[in-house]
């Protein structure tokens, strides 16, 4: 293209955004959706919410490292810059290939965020950024850069810089502008830099080499030593206050062969694999995870079935109750805040919002129990992918220095499902079955998201990615660290890359490095309805390999039952009340006790039915001693009645009851005898069931007809209850109808502030409308419905909401016109007592 033939160049953001198409300007408000919350009414006012300073925080933080490193260099750099000098910084005098390569993209990426405008030859970084990340003493540079020798002798006095430039070897000049100039460009000439420096002091020298990667500043005494002397006189060091000096930028740029950073990093760090197992090891144990997972989260609410640990005050669970869970579900209290938030996130668990409120499992546990067992985890890990509460944080302390308690405030981390997505997707480009090095996995997301200033001591997207792997491990997404099939379908990646000649492993615990060079397309979140058909995929991939549910149990000569695998449904119901869990793993072992046993007789059923029941589901006879232990409790069951009086206590053996006033553990209760075998309690029916037990005795309730009572263990439920929103991270990105709605409305409110208007017709510029009185604005309307001229008006809507819009009328009656509207592109109907004014347009407007 010719010099004549080029466009014009862009005089600021505006023009540069007007001069885009619709796909270019919808890429941007996709990346960056707060610039359409609310849709901006033009183009300029788009540019002018690009500029402001937490849009453009928010951009910078969402760059790669390269990316945000050719910022920061064109933020010390002229503005504007051309490309040549920009690359000068980011490559130095000695060019790497992958800079030279990587800086067009990034480049691109800057234009495409809107962060950059301006042609190759004028590259200009928005204000805002520019005065983000350039050098002050106040924020220094993260490049470590100081200030040019301009800004650093701005006050410094004329008589001073001409001895500094006379010192340096140059002639002096009639005026200190033209000193400054004089000094810089020696600096900036590599030849002449060369040789000022080869007379410089050793020692001058060393303090240069510390200085020159940042921080710039130094202190100095009143009485600088020789070194130092020798450098501030030639201006390689030039004091800024007091005590002060600063190694200028042209100096350290010198130093550094011309680099604005020490190490550029155009290339993301390799995730690389720190062990290769086969992929059916790989998908069998992430299987067992989740079946584990499954069990823990139904032992968790099974605990909690009757109505589980009060909420305190400020919300969330006691230390108190996360330690008894802990205990109650055999693993740490960490672990147990991930299952009880897990829970929580799944809408399994809830407050009930009592006025003594306690937590409890909602009726969609009930519907869950019923699922398949892979659905159940299928649901479990898609609200883990989304959730935004992080129980890692729980134990931790909030900005107010408060405890953060699991299923309490102050949980909610708005990066936590796209951290979790990504650090997926990471494992989804290895190879199958390949398992990374976690260290290798936080370089590549510190690249992809740089900590501002990088500073590590505070990484709170590493803390975010630590805990995701080890949650999918938990959860069962991974197996032995590297990610299943099922966790693959979860994420609807396509097929695993096949491992190459290095990765090959020869069996399940190979320790093999798997390098990848090639930069796949990172996999991008699903929408809920993609979601949802990768959770059933993924679910259809788990069913097989987790373990089918069991009919029967081994009865041992010990009082125990062993449960060599899961339980079906009603025989592990049953079983849990007839006997107590003694130890959990591969297989569960059940003990029964006089008290197991008695609790199922509570429960209704009779001593025939149990024995019944234990020959039905035991691949081993039922052996002597249990078959004992049921009929002697079932024997004693019921012998003692227990009613109210308040309470009162009935036995046919008055020889039982005088035994039970003899006993001064009885003393608590207020027994005394009514008849010889009735006896009356102070103590409430359920204290004195309590008290009876305690004593050794087994008696059963009755209700006032002298019925036995069937006592059950009642399930408590919330009222219905949703699960926890996630937070979003910023406004959500718009969807496809909404962009080409928001685009149509800038676009047309850009049409309406930009049309020329004839001169002296209305006041035009700054979203101003015009302004007509109702005569001038109805003759001018019907001359426009003759002539077919467009015209420009202001119109305010029954909302109040003013706008300027380009019409051509075709009809004005009725206190109506109706006209083609440009700016909506339809023909529209507006009452002229809500227009403010009309404005004619100029004759060559397009």
């Amino acid at each position: 293209m010719s010099t004549e033939d080029r466009p014009p160049a862009p005089r600021s953001l505006a023009e540069a955004l007007r001069a885009r198409g619709d796909a270019a300007l919808g890429t941007l408000l996709r990346s960056r959706p707060d610039l359409i919350t609310p849709v901006p009414t033009d183009l300029t006012q788009l540019a002018t919410r690009a500029g402001t300073r937490a849009s453009v925080v928010r951009a910078l933080e969402r760059l790669d490292r390269f990316a945000l490193q050719t910022a920061e260099a064109l933020a010390v750099a002229a503005d504007p810059a051309p490309y040549g000098e920009l690359l000068g910084l980011m490559a130095g005098d000695d060019p790497d290939p992958a800079v030279v390569a990587a800086l067009p993209h990034a480049v691109g990426l800057l234009r495409e965020q809107a962060l950059v405008w301006g042609d190759d030859d004028r590259l200009r970084l928005v204000r805002t950024a520019r005065e983000l990340l350039a050098p002050s003493p106040q924020h220094p540079s993260p490049t470590g850069l100081g200030p040019t020798v301009q800004e650093a002798t701005a006050g410094m006095s004329p008589g001073r810089i001409q001895e500094i430039v006379t010192a340096a070897g140059l002639a002096s000049t009639h005026d200190s502008v033209s000193a400054v100039t004089a000094l810089a460009g020696l600096f900036t000439d590599r030849a002449r830099m060369a040789a000022l420096l080869a007379d410089a002091p050793a020692d001058s020298v060393e303090v240069l080499d510390r200085l020159v990667w940042g921080p710039p500043y130094g202190q100095v005494t009143h009485d600088p030593a020789p070194r130092l002397r020798w450098l501030l006189d030639r201006g390689l060091l030039l004091p800024t206050a007091p005590g002060t000096v600063v190694l200028p930028r042209e100096v350290a740029l010198h130093l550094r062969r011309g680099l604005a950073h020490r190490a550029p990093e155009p290339v993301p760090p390799v995730v690389e694999a720190a062990a290769v197992h086969r992929p059916q090891v790989v998908d069998s144990a992430a299987a067992g995870q989740a079946h584990t997972a499954l069990a823990t989260v139904e032992e968790l609410l099974k605990d909690w079935d009757e109505g589980g640990p009060a909420v305190l005050r400020a919300g969330g669970l006691s230390v108190r109750d996360l330690k008894r869970t802990a205990v109650a579900l055999d693993v740490p209290e960490p672990a147990a805040a991930f299952w009880v938030e897990l829970a929580y996130a799944a809408g399994l668990i809830a407050s009930d919002g009592e006025a003594d409120e306690r937590f409890a499992a909602t009726p969609a546990y009930d519907e869950w129990r019923e699922q398949p067992p892979a659905e159940r985890w299928s649901r479990l890990v898609t609200a883990w992918l989304a959730a935004t509460r992080t129980a890692g944080l729980v134990g931790g302390r909030d900005a107010k220095d408060r405890t953060l308690s699991a299923l309490g405030p102050g949980l909610d981390r708005s990066a936590a499902p796209e951290v979790r997505h990504r650090v997926l997707a990471l494992l989804a480009e290895l190879p199958e079955g390949a398992a990374p090095a976690a260290g290798t996995v936080l370089a590549r997301l510190r690249w992809e998201r740089p900590l501002r200033g990088d500073r590590r001591e505070d990484d709170p997207r590493g803390r975010l990615a630590e805990w995701a792997l080890s949650e999918a491990e938990q959860l069962g997404v991974t197996g032995r660290g590297a990610l299943s099939a099922q966790g693959r379908a979860l994420l609807g990646a396509p097929p695993a890359p096949a491992p190459g000649p290095e990765g090959e492993p020869s069996g399940p615990g190979d320790k093999l490095p798997v390098h990848h060079h090639h930069r796949p397309a990172p996999l991008a979140p699903l929408s809920p309805a993609e979601q949802a058909v990768a959770s059933a995929a993924a679910a259809r991939l788990l069913a097989p390999l987790l373990p089918e549910p069991l009919d029967h149990v081994l009865l041992q000569a010990d009082l125990t039952a062993v449960a060599p695998g899961p339980l079906q449904r009603p025989l592990a119901d049953m079983l849990g009340v007839l006997a107590d869990v003694e130890s959990k793993g591969g297989a569960t072992v059940y003990r029964f006790t006089p008290g197991s046993v008695r609790r199922a007789l509570d429960a209704g059923q009779t001593a025939s039915d149990l024995h019944a029941f234990l020959a039905a589901h035991s691949r081993t006879p039922v052996p002597q001693p249990l078959a004992y232990l049921i009929d002697d409790v079932a024997r004693r069951h019921g012998h003692l009645r227990v009613g109210a009086a308040s309470a009162y206590v009935r036995c046919d053996d008055d020889a039982v009851l005088s035994e039970i006033l003899a006993d001064k553990r009885a003393a608590g209760l207020g027994l005394r005898r009514l008849a010889p075998t009735v006896l009356a309690a102070q103590a409430d029916p359920a204290g004195l069931l309590d008290g009876l037990r305690a004593m050794g005795f087994a008696p059963a309730a009755e209700s006032a007809e002298g019925d036995v009572l069937i006592t059950r263990a009642l399930a408590h439920r919330t009222p219905p209850r949703a699960a926890p929103e996630p937070v979003p991270d910023g406004p959500p990105v718009p969807d496809d109808t909404l962009l080409a709605a928001a685009l149509r409305a800038i676009r047309a409110g850009d049409l309406a502030s930009t049309t020329p208007r004839k001169p002296g017709s209305a006041p035009a510029g700054n979203g101003e409308l015009p302004r007509t009185g109702a005569a001038e604005t109805l003759a001018t309307m019907q001359a426009a419905v003759l002539t077919g001229e467009a015209l420009w008006i202001g119109y305010v809507n029954a909302e109040g909401s003013a706008s300027q819009r380009v019409i051509a009328p075709v009809r004005v009656e009725g206190g109506f016109v109706t006209a083609y509207d440009h700016t909506a592109d339809e023909v529209r109907t507006y009452p002229l007592h809500r227009i403010t004014g009309v404005a004619e347009l100029a004759d060559d407007a397009g």
